[in-house]
């Protein structure tokens, strides 16, 4: 009676209202033992059929990861599991493998060491863990890496700042060479000669 005093809300509720109602009418409270209590409270607020439906969605693809986190995708299997009352590990490592994204799956199967072994199912949830932090690690750091080499470069100069301009002097053509001399001929110079005789008999 100390418990149906905490269920106010929704279905809990109204069955609690309605376990009153039978005492006040019959004088008689209608439970008597908490395993009786346990088993009206299994039949009330779980549904019969709840073994069957988490079988049939362990042996079917509903409850695979998509695009959940593992942790989500963790909490689903688990609750699937114990309602379906699969306890053999290496059947419960099976369905968990299978579930995985492909990329994990991949990951996993491919590990140099410490790959866990089919029947060790608390491996298997610790390495997907794993695998899918050090993926959201690597997507948020590449994230940040785009986003720096990306960001625009901005002038330090402000928008007011005239602009300046760089004149470059006019080109300068090369030095022309000079010409080269005539060649002089084997005989001499007739000017020459003749100004040698002159100056030859001057002297005498």
């Amino acid at each position: 009676m100390w418990t149906l005093a905490f269920f106010k809300d929704g279905q809990a509720a109204k069955w609690s209202k309605n376990l009153f109602r039978q005492e006040a009418d019959t004088g008689i409270f209608p439970i008597q033992s908490w395993a009786y209590f346990e088993q009206q409270f299994w039949s009330q607020f779980f549904l019969v059929n709840a073994e069957a439906d988490a079988v049939n969605a362990l042996e079917g693809s509903f409850y695979y990861q998509g695009h959940r986190t593992v942790d989500d995708y963790l909490d689903t299997f688990l609750t699937l599991v114990s309602n379906a009352g699969y306890t053999d590990p290496r059947t419960l490592v099976v369905k968990f493998h299978r579930g995985l994204k492909i990329s994990i799956q991949s990951q996993i199967a491919i590990m140099p060491f410490g790959q866990p072994a089919d029947t060790d199912l608390e491996a298997w949830y610790a390495s997907a863990q794993r695998i899918n932090q050090a993926r959201l690690t690597n997507e948020a750091f590449q994230s940040t890496l785009r986003s720096t080499t990306m960001a625009p470069v901005h002038s330090a100069l402000p928008r007011s700042a005239p602009l300046l301009t760089f004149c470059l002097p006019p080109s300068i053509p090369p030095p022309v060479p000079p010409r080269p001399a005539p060649p002089i001929p084997s005989g001499g110079i007739s000017m020459d000669v003749d100004a040698v005789r002159k100056a030859c008999s001057l002297s005498l």
